[in-house]
């Protein structure tokens, strides 16, 4: 039986932004409208918080909604979904379509655990059909807190503007020890190679990085590789450890 905390008829991104979100990030307002706002995006994150506590050691997986299933990076993201799901992690998303769906379709496929963090948007889309449970934020920002927060691991398959700001962010705070021995994995090496390209002949040597901050990044096409880098993370830096399954075909952890 597949559990959610919407119906699966629900609408993924239905709403578009409102009103009082523009006028929100307009610049100063009336303080009673700033408090309104503050205790709001407070439930936001402890709604989140009360969703996702109990969901299991989880790996985020970030890539474009765009993609279609006959695409090779679709292909890609559902053995990293299938390989996740079996070395026991519950594998997290965006919710949608595209490699988001493929990372989630991946994990389903071999019994594992399948959850998604999704964001209103004005476009109408519906929640990939592939999730165990999701949950929907209005704002991005707290998204993003929950797609770090339970996961010890972040794997980027190839994507736009969101996938961008989600591999920067994350990787930023790697760099400045907010979290600290998290893999960040890019998958597409074809893809990704005039960003490289970009930090080390530009970044690094403008002297705006450090030599090492690209070396935080593990850059694979193979999904056999992405998967050991992050249970390497998960048992020796984490001190996670397998206990047998109890009821379901995946594995779970202590």
């Amino acid at each position: 039986m597949r559990l959610g905390w919407k119906s699966r008829d629900a609408q993924w991104g239905k709403t578009p932004g409102t009103l009082e979100e523009i006028q929100f990030l307009r610049g100063p307002q009336p303080r009673r409208f700033d408090l309104w706002r503050t205790i709001r995006i407070c439930g936001e994150f402890l709604r989140g918080f009360r969703a996702l506590h109990f969901v299991g050691p989880c790996v985020t997986v970030f890539g474009s909604a765009r993609f279609p299933e006959t695409h090779p990076y679709y292909v890609l993201g559902r053995q990293l979904g299938g390989q996740l799901a079996r070395a026991g992690f519950t594998v997290m998303t965006g919710g949608g379509p595209g490699l988001m769906e493929a990372a989630n379709r991946g994990a389903r496929e071999v019994g594992g655990r399948s959850v998604g963090c999704n964001i209103e948007l004005p476009q109408e889309q519906r929640p990939n059909p592939y999730l165990d449970r999701w949950i929907t934020f209005r704002h991005f920002y707290v998204r993003k807190v929950m797609l770090v927060k339970y996961s010890y691991a972040f794997v980027a398959l190839p994507g736009g503007f969101g996938t961008l700001d989600e591999i920067f962010e994350t990787a930023v705070l790697i760099q400045t020890g907010k979290i600290r021995d998290f893999p960040l994995v890019l998958m597409g090496q074809e893809f990704w190679q005039p960003l490289l390209d970009f930090i080390e002949t530009r970044l690094v040597r403008e002297g705006v990085v450090d030599p090492g901050d690209p070396k935080r990044l593990t850059v694979t096409d193979s999904v056999e590789e992405a998967v050991a880098v992050i249970v390497d993370a998960a048992t020796r830096r984490f001190g996670l450890s397998y206990r047998p399954p109890i009821r379901r075909r995946w594995l779970l952890w202590e």
